[in-house]
């Protein structure tokens, strides 16, 4: 009796404990779902709230904002006749420049509206406060009025235009890029597995995590002074449809081949579970540490993105091993549907595909792993040609707002940097000495010298002759630079929008020297201690670090010959070799772990076969998925997020197809045995040596219970 009362209590329990996590889902969904529409409220997109504290041009600024209560944006607005302006320009201009005084955010005093000297343009500029909704309905109104006398264009731009524009880019994140990547994520999912079920269970899987991610994130932003850009809002959205469906295939792939071979449910997901906890957990782990080596950057913003991309993929982790199972466990057999995996049928893994690519790369291993590293070799050669000297702001945008347009009008017309000028905080006594330095500096056209003193400090104007972000104009701000800091006792700080461009660049290159070697040390620690090895793990990284070279290669010769980029933020390559040797290394521990797994059983020639066929499919659909995913960021119309993009949807294919399929299988081939030393004298794990005369075809094991 008491024997029957345990079983029967024990079967409650297998349906009762999902069936509470499901619940609970919901419930922490219905606290979290409204967090991802707030994000947008606690993002920023100002270029100096992404430098470090000790950079010269945020010192600047912190001074600056000294000599006003709120710190302010110039909207340049900038109107052109090409037949010459007349005097009903000029009144209808001045009658602009008097409405723009009423609107909400201006901070100061309206500029007094200046003819060019050349007779065709007018501009005059509006102080906006640093804030983004206000900035952009001022700009909306701004550009409204501009646009309504005939035969005058106007436009807006400036810091202010700049600053509202680059918010409009990244606005589609919300909407347009989640509608996107999981619509390719449902279209993958239903060629994968011919099932409209999973992809509904996947999709729930992802909107819990991305509000559990969202919330966080928020919370961080909102009271720990966490900075979330538009670029990491874009990411963290990618990454928790990418990751979560991901960890969720891996799931789902086993679960399907246990229950043809297990009559229980139960029992199945049980074992299914199991086998994938140790390589997602590790999967998801090298994402983490990978990302959180992020927070030994210079740049802030590259600092932010690793806790950023860290909680999204913690949060995908949750989901795909609570949620997910607890789904598969209710539905059981159902969540197949129609395509039902019955008990005791066998999967034909022998042929198709991807018994055709394990019976070609047991065939002729060193034939595959020569040509395919040479073929990676060859790619990675024109690395040499990837520009990432960063973009300037006209360059930065896919499709050119009318910030850009207007800067162009402006430069035609007046000094390029009129609307943009370079600060100069300056001891007062010695801003006189400053002041006539700064003028004898090749490119600035004129110094002014403001009248207000604060603390012993005043500020003093540099107008460019230049864009703000051209070439010459950064090599007009460096010598500048070189100048008010040789003035004796002026303890000169050069800020404003060139000099934060300079010392992001400079950042940039700083980051990737540092990062690049703790992502390597954290990865190979991870992957030592999954494998039980050390041979395997540094011939892994090995593969996912010329993986990422052949990437940037074959980016460098699309950039600059067929989608014509300008150039590359610095932040590029980085964010690049973390994701892609992050997400490489992740594909690599689902082939190598289930490799040791079934090579401690028939020995590692057959295991790595038997492996391949299993996880090819279930594999290379995660590479797709996740490559689609980060494709859907070119929706938001930025360079930077458009190349971005690119290369690690392109690296993560590469990765997938060629390095995971061909080349790290014939390599393990090619070692054999000698991939996992020493794991019998470190770690006591002995691994027998391979079956030689064995069949290389797997069996199929026969059905239990």
């Amino acid at each position: 009796m008491t024997r029957r009362r345990t079983e029967a209590s024990g079967r409650r329990l297998r349906w009762l404990v999902p069936l509470l996590l499901v619940l609970g889902w919901l419930l922490v969904s219905g606290a979290t779902g409204s967090f991802e529409g707030k994000l947008g409220d606690v993002v920023t997109n100002d270029g100096a709230a992404y430098l470090p504290a000790k950079a010269e041009s945020v010192h600047a600024d912190k001074l600056q904002a000294q000599f006003s209560d709120n710190k302010t944006y110039p909207a340049v607005v900038v109107y052109e006749r090409a037949s010459g302006i007349t005097p009903a320009d000029r009144q209808a201009v001045a009658s602009d420049a008097a409405a723009a005084a009423e609107l909400a955010g201006v901070r100061g005093q309206i500029s007094p509206v200046t003819l060019s000297k050349d007779g065709r343009a007018l501009q005059f500029t509006v102080p906006l406060v640093n804030q983004m909704d206000p900035v952009t309905d001022a700009v909306k109104a701004l550009r409204a009025t501009a646009d309504t006398h005939p035969g005058l264009t106007g436009h807006v731009t400036g810091l202010g235009g700049m600053y509202s524009d680059f918010g409009g880019a990244f606005s589609s994140i919300d909407g347009q890029l989640l509608v996107v990547a999981v619509g390719l994520v449902i279209l993958v999912l239903l060629l994968v597995y011919r099932s409209p079920t999973l992809p509904v269970l996947v999709l729930l899987g992802i909107a819990f995590a991305s509000g559990v991610a969202a919330a966080v994130v928020y919370g961080l932003a909102k009271h720990s002074g966490l900075t979330l850009t538009g670029q990491s809002q874009g990411v963290l959205s990618v990454l928790v449809v990418g990751a979560t469906t991901d960890y969720s295939l891996l799931l789902v792939s086993r679960y399907q081949e246990e229950l043809r071979k297990t009559q229980n449910k139960y029992d199945a997901l049980a074992t299914a579970w199991r086998a994938v906890l140790k390589p997602v957990l590790a999967s998801g782990g090298t994402v983490i540490l990978g990302t959180l080596c992020l927070l030994f950057s210079n740049l802030n913003s590259n600092r932010s993105m690793g806790p950023v991309a860290a909680i999204g993929i913690a949060a995908s982790l949750l989901a795909a091993l609570t949620f997910v199972p607890a789904v598969l466990a209710l539905m059981g057999r159902g969540a197949f549907w129609p395509f039902r995996p019955a008990f005791g049928t066998a999967e034909r893994t022998g042929e198709g595909l991807w018994g055709k690519v394990a019976g070609l790369v047991g065939r002729r291993p060193r034939g595959i792993w020569i040509a395919a590293g040479l073929l990676l070799v060859l790619a990675a050669a024109f690395t040499t040609q990837f520009r990432a000297d960063g973009v300037s702001v006209s360059d930065n945008f896919t499709k050119k707002p009318d910030s850009v347009h207007g800067q162009q009008v402006l430069n035609a017309h007046f000094p390029g940097g009129s609307g943009v000028p370079v600060t100069i905080i300056t001891k007062a006594a010695a801003a006189e000495q400053v002041a006539t330095a700064a003028r004898g500096v090749p490119g600035i056209t004129s110094v002014t010298r403001l009248p207000k003193e604060v603390g012993g400090y005043t500020e003093i104007d540099a107008v460019l002759a230049t864009t703000p972000d051209a070439p010459a104009a950064v090599d007009a701000v460096k010598r500048l630079r070189d100048v008010v800091h040789a003035v004796p006792g002026s303890d000169s700080k050069v800020g404003g929008f060139t000099a934060t461009s300079i010392d992001t660049r400079v950042g940039g290159v700083r980051d990737f020297k540092v990062v690049v070697p703790l992502v390597l040390i954290a990865i190979l620690i991870v992957l030592a201690l999954l494998l039980r090895s050390l041979v395997a793990p540094l011939l892994l990284i090995a593969t996912v670090v010329l993986s990422y070279a052949a990437s940037m290669g074959v980016a460098a010769l699309m950039f600059n010959h067929v989608f014509h980029f300008a150039n590359a933020d610095p932040s590029v390559p980085l964010m690049g070799f973390v994701f892609l040797v992050a997400f490489g290394v992740d594909y690599n521990i689902f082939l190598m772990h289930r490799v040791r797994e079934e090579a401690l059983l028939h020995g590692t020639r057959n295991g790595t076969l038997f492996a391949l066929r299993r996880t090819g499919g279930v594999i290379t659909s995660a590479g797709v998925v996740l490559a689609a995913t980060f494709a859907a960021l070119a929706v938001v119309p930025m360079v930077a997020m458009a190349e971005q993009a690119f290369i690690v949807a392109f690296g993560v294919l590469l990765d997938t197809i060629v390095v995971r399929s061909l080349l790290v299988p014939a390599l393990t081939l090619e070692l054999g045995d000698r991939a996992w030393w020493p794991s019998k004298a470190v770690f006591g794990a002995p691994v027998p040596a391979s079956r030689a005369g064995q069949a290389e075809t797997e069996r199929e094991p026969q059905p239990t219970g």
